[in-house]
């Protein structure tokens, strides 16, 4: 069983910034990649960022230029950095570690919020 767990959640105003940390108990090197997901109230949850094994990135277009991820192999986390937040933004935020197939596992959630 790996546990994730976020960090650094918060309440900001429209241009602010937040820093989100994800804590993994296991090894990262071990999955195929690691990401944030998003679930905004009555919506689905979708991809923020993910970041490959090999350290390439992915962004939906929602979020490129604006969000970036990154991660620590040796300190086992799993950071985004986000930055020019506007209130759509806003959500509870799920770092998530992914094998070939899919999420393995997900964290508990951290929200975000931002106001005009």
């Amino acid at each position: 069983q790996v546990y994730l767990v976020e960090s650094g959640g918060g309440s900001v105003q429209t241009g602010g910034s937040l820093t989100l940390t994800c804590t993994v108990s296991g090894n990262i090197e071990l999955f195929h990649a690691m990401s944030w997901y998003r679930e905004a109230p009555r919506k689905q949850r979708e991809l923020a960022a993910l970041i490959l094994s090999n350290e390439h990135t992915i962004y939906p277009n929602t979020t490129k230029g604006r969000f970036t991820i990154s991660r620590d192999n040796t300190k086992k986390t799993v950071t985004l950095q986000m930055n020019n937040l506007r209130p759509e933004d806003t959500a509870v935020y799920y770092c998530a570690a992914e094998w070939k197939g899919g999420v393995g596992y997900w964290g508990e959630g951290t929200q975000v919020t931002v106001s005009s």
